[in-house]
Order: C-alpha cells, then structure tokens, then sequence
C-alpha cells in the first residue's frame, strides 16, 4: 500500500508521495513512487503512483518507451496538453494490462494499479487528473482540488476541513504534510521517506523537490506541532452541558 496525493491551488501545484514498499510483514522496501519529466520553458509533468509495483513501473518504462494513441506512438514529451497527457498514461496502463493482465490474473494477481498526473504544458493552467487501472480517469476542480491515491481515508479530512483552490502554496505544502502524518501514523503500510515536488504556476519547471527522512527538522516540527495543536484545541472546547 502507499499514500500519494496532488493539490491543485490557484498558485501551482503540489505532489506528495511515500516510499514503502510491502509484499508482506516481512518484505518491506524503500522505492520512489514520483516520477518527473521536466522541459524548462515548455512543460513539467509529475506521475505519482499505487498499487502493484512491478504494474506502475512497467506503465512508466511505456511511457518511456511512446505508447501507441491516435494512431501515432508518442510520449509525455510529445502531447500539447495535459487531458492527452492523462489520455496517454491510460493507453499506457492498458497496454501492460494487454500484456500482462491475463498472466497476472493466472497467478491470482489482481491487476492494481492508480496514478495521479499532475503538470503544466505551455500556457494552459496547470491541471491534476486521477488515472485508473482501466486507464480512465478524473481531474481535480477548483471546487474539490485535491486528489488522493493509495491509503487515503486518514489523510482525507484534514483537506476536506481546510484545503481550497485559493489555498497559498507554503499552506498547501504543510496540510499535505499533516494529511501524510495523520495516515504515518495509523497505517504502517505507509513509510519515510517522502518525496515532495512543488510547481508555480506558469513557471514551466521544478519549483521544489525535495526527499524528506526521518531525521528532517520542517517535518519533525509539523509533526509535533500539529499534535500539540489539537491536544490544545480538544481541551478548550467546552465540556457538553449532559455530560
């Protein structure tokens, strides 16, 4: 299991994943699950993914490799905007499900596999899209701007609570740090480090990217600091008058 999610604000985007790895309580392993293409001047793509990991890296290495789509093989560097880019990372999904599906489902494997794709091409406004195993996919709004993949019940309240599309990026930054603590620590198939990408708006590159361990101090205070924080308002809320 793994958490990812992707904030689209007015001012940019912001992508957060973890690294845990499992294929049981015994076989844990630390593997990036943030992928980035960047063309300064013309466009930055963040694929983000969940779900089997031999499924999403294979969808990767398609990705890399073109895909077939409109007749034509292309890649995330050839598409003029992000709906085709979303179009192509599902071709590419169901292209290792052509390839492997079957194999996987003799083996009692469920084909599993969710992606988010958020980025900016030229001058559109940059956009986060949701990419299913089926290859279909959704886009975040302005009215909901966040998407999440992976383990997301825990982290999901805080940015229905707080989180809007007028959101700065700096608060966006630290309610995507609090929503992957809140599910750190009720879910242990989620693990550090965390990889954590930033894009400004019209920018056309790589705002902040930045790999987070045990160890790094912002985190470590937002942690602790947000504890406290709730600790403090649960005992200055007044006592109920039937209690």
């Amino acid at each position: 299991m793994t958490y990812c999610l992707g904030l689209n604000l007015e001012h940019g985007l912001v992508m957060l994943s973890d690294t845990r790895t499992n294929a049981g309580v015994d076989n844990i392993s630390t593997f990036s699950k943030m992928q980035v293409l960047e063309v300064p001047g013309e466009r930055v793509i963040c694929v983000t993914t969940a779900g089997n990991l031999a499924i999403t890296q294979a969808t990767w290495g398609y990705l890399q490799e073109g895909v077939a789509l409109d007749g034509r093989r292309q890649k995330l560097t050839d598409v003029p905007n992000m709906f085709q880019a979303a179009r192509l990372l599902g071709a590419a999904v169901r292209e290792v499900y052509e390839a492997d599906g079957k194999d996987l489902a003799a083996q009692g494997v469920v084909f599993d596999a969710s992606f988010l794709l958020g980025g900016q091409i030229g001058t559109e406004a940059p956009r986060l899209f949701l990419v299913y195993a089926a290859g279909n996919f959704i886009e975040a709004t302005q009215d909901t701007p966040f998407l999440q993949i992976g383990e997301h019940k825990y982290g999901k309240p805080i940015l229905d609570r707080a989180l809007g599309w007028q959101t700065p990026m700096m608060d966006g930054v630290k309610l995507a740090l609090v929503s992957m603590d809140s599910t750190l620590r009720s879910n242990l198939t989620v693990g550090m480090p965390l990889d954590l990408l930033t894009m400004d708006r019209d920018s056309l590159h790589i705002g902040r990217w930045r790999r987070i361990n045990e160890d790094d101090s912002y985190f470590s205070m937002v942690r602790a600091g947000w504890s406290g924080a709730l600790r403090s308002a649960l005992v200055g809320l007044p006592s109920p008058e039937w209690g």
